[in-house]
């Protein structure tokens, strides 16, 4: 048997759009049963975010696996979206693309990441909460709420 591919973290471009929505859509299939409807990353325009956002893609076995989608703000950094495809979850992906993202935050000169999810998302905010994010307060939206959270750096 071959060895495995080292995995791989680039920054997405134009021509990643595509990809980017498929393994979002894959990734979050599994909330529509819950709340009912596709959650807002499955919706997102990836054209326009591969241009406004920084989205890193991360390969493994030269395969995307997992993303991370950030938003400078003028005093932190918002993580929009961080995705696993279920095929590559429980390897420690999701850990990975976190911490990546609090690596980006301290090299753009932030202190502190942002990120919000749905509050029905049980499992997204018990592993936020484990790698040091609190809660920082919900909002309505739609037919649900926000939980927004954060953590400092």
């Amino acid at each position: 048997m071959p060895d495995a591919i080292a995995p791989e973290l680039r920054r997405a471009g134009p021509a990643d759009a595509e990809a980017i929505a498929a393994l979002t859509r894959e990734a979050y299939a599994k909330w529509v049963p819950i709340i009912g409807r596709a959650p807002k990353p499955m919706t997102a325009d990836y054209d326009l975010a591969v241009r406004a956002h920084l989205i890193d893609l991360l390969y493994a076995d030269g395969v995307l696996a997992a993303l991370i989608e950030c938003i400078p703000a003028d005093d932190h950094l918002l993580i929009e979206n961080l995705a696993v495809g279920p095929a590559h979850q429980g390897r420690g992906f999701g850990r990975h693309m976190l911490a990546h993202g609090e690596a980006l935050a301290r090299a753009l000169g932030f202190n502190e990441v942002r990120l919000y999810t749905n509050k029905l998302f049980a499992e997204n905010i018990a592993f936020y909460q484990k790698h040091g994010y609190r809660l920082d307060g919900e909002t309505p939206f739609k037919d649900g709420f926000v939980v927004h959270m954060s953590r400092r750096l």
